[in-house]
């Protein structure tokens, strides 16, 4: 706070801020304060490890705002290491990997799906990703599992993938390692979710789960009835092009089955969202994004059957 010339008191509103974002209240931000000042401390350390991804959910992390990406990376995460964004290379960047993991007391952060079924799909330093996840979640306190693809194996794990890959959870499953792990679904994963998760757990632990082990506090309610266009819906006023107003559902909104709350968070530190830019929603937190070959980003034409359904609730 000294070095960054932040005063206690702005210090204590961003804290009150992210409780609130949690879910926890007010009465919970002494607690939040002091686990951004562990983790701007260097508690706990986090170790960043990429399999088969976009790096997309990487580039939404670097969007981070309030903190901001330098903050970030640099001061609340504790980074120890990042493929995409660390100055190291070669046989130091290997060696970092293996003394973070050998010193334990980590958690660890895995982006993207993992080539169960092809390692050599996805190498680092010589060695399969999967061995080297497997090592690191044996000494990790946690595993949080970055992006759709790492939480449900997203697009690299689509049906006819030729790597056989697996989320996260199957992965650990497979190589019967029981540590505890949270899903952060999200095509992109938003940065919220992520320094809210690493928060909960420094100063409050795991937090509520649901059967997917997402954080309640992120992914309870379903999109649609957080929708600003929900009263549309309600007057079956619907859209006919992207350009019209009216519910969305006609042109393959699909707010109804996906769980989060990014409507009510917005993206880019709060300026918009999917359905407030005239986008539907296509999914992209959902178990079932992009699993099969026909899954279709934009379902226009085939919404008749959700619309009768969601009509006869």
């Amino acid at each position: 706070m000294l070095q960054k010339n932040i005063s206690r008191r702005d210090f204590t509103k961003l804290a009150t801020a992210l409780a609130g974002s949690l879910g926890l209240g007010a009465a919970a931000a002494p607690r939040t304060a002091t686990a951004l000042e562990k983790l701007a401390a260097g508690k706990p350390n986090v170790l960043w490890l990429q399999a088969l991804s976009c790096s997309g959910c990487t580039v939404s992390a670097l969007n981070s705002y309030q903190p901001d990406a330098i903050d970030l990376i640099t001061e609340y995460m504790s980074l120890l290491f990042h493929s995409t964004i660390s100055s190291a290379t070669g046989s130091l960047a290997s060696s970092v990997i293996s003394e973070t993991i050998d010193q334990g007391d980590f958690l660890l952060v895995v982006e993207g799906s993992i080539p169960l079924g092809m390692p050599e799909a996805c190498m680092s330093g010589g060695r399969p990703i999967s061995e080297l996840i497997a090592k690191a979640a044996g000494r990790a306190k946690a595993v949080v599992a970055v992006g759709t693809c790492s939480s449900f194996g997203g697009i690299p794990a689509a049906e006819n993938n030729p790597t056989g890959a697996v989320s996260v959870r199957d992965f650990l499953d497979s190589e019967s390692i029981g540590k505890p792990l949270i899903n952060l679904p999200g095509c992109p994963c938003h940065p919220d979710w992520l320094v809210g998760t690493l928060v909960h757990v420094t100063e409050f632990g795991m937090p509520s789960l649901d059967d997917d082990l997402r954080p309640t506090m992120f992914y309870s309610k379903v999109v649609h009835d957080q929708c600003p266009r929900f009263a549309d819906y309600e007057r079956g006023n619907f859209a006919e092009s992207f350009s019209d107003s009216g519910c969305l559902f006609k042109l393959g909104c699909v707010g109804a089955r996906t769980f989060s709350d990014c409507i009510h968070r917005r993206w880019n530190g709060g300026v918009n969202s999917c359905i407030d830019s005239g986008a539907p929603c296509i999914g992209c937190a959902g178990k079932d994004f992009a699993k099969k070959a026909d899954f279709p980003l934009y379902r226009i034409g085939q919404e008749d059957a959700l619309v009768t359904e969601l009509a006869q609730r």
